[in-house]
């Protein structure tokens, strides 16, 4: 086995083989702020096999997410009693995707490549988000779509969003996917 798999073993059960580290990490995540620049992966299998390349114009950030459900606002005395319930929202996005926009929204010069899961608590997720900076990566080849597709994490091209819209699927039972769920007046999920 080369060294990338025995890293992979590692992360399949990250608190019964890391145990001390993972605790000391879990801890210093939770203080450090929700989006954090790294200078490097700290999964490099996972990073490789998404894309990650160690070159100029392309780098990790670490993005927190809450876990948990989401409310609908509250309506401040407006309306009647029956209207002003606030029942479970059901978002229709994956956090995965969520922690991509917030990424993208921070460094607005990048684009997102992929994400990945990093760990997860009681309260938050964190995620690894591969971003590439668009005047840098387009010069090299193979990279050159970069330049023509701003803003792929808010239009749902990247993996975690193709998901979420069910584009995964295709054929019999997935035709009102395409174009886009708006299309089909939200009847494809």
């Amino acid at each position: 086995m080369g060294i990338y798999k025995y890293i992979n073993e590692l992360y399949k059960k990250p608190k019964a083989n890391l145990n001390e580290l993972w605790k000391k990490r879990l801890i210093e995540w939770r203080r450090s702020s929700s989006i954090v620049k790294l200078e490097k992966p700290t999964r490099i299998d996972k990073a490789r096999s998404l894309g990650y390349k160690a070159k100029k114009g392309f780098f990790v950030v670490r993005v927190r997410v809450k876990r948990g459900g989401r409310q609908r606002p509250s309506l401040h005395g407006a309306g009647r009693r029956s209207k002003t319930q606030r029942r479970k929202k059901i978002l229709g996005k994956s956090y995965k995707w969520i922690a991509e926009e917030r990424a993208s929204k921070n460094f607005k010069n990048c684009e997102v490549l992929n994400s990945y899961e990093i760990a997860k608590d009681g309260l938050y997720y964190w995620f690894e988000v591969i971003l590439m900076d668009r005047v840098i990566v387009r010069t090299y080849p193979d990279y050159g779509w970069v330049g023509d597709s701003k803003g792929r994490a808010f239009r749902g091209k990247t993996s975690a969003g193709k998901k979420s819209r069910g584009l995964r699927n295709k054929g019999k039972g997935a035709e009102k996917l395409r174009p886009s769920l708006r299309a089909h007046s939200g009847k494809g999920k």
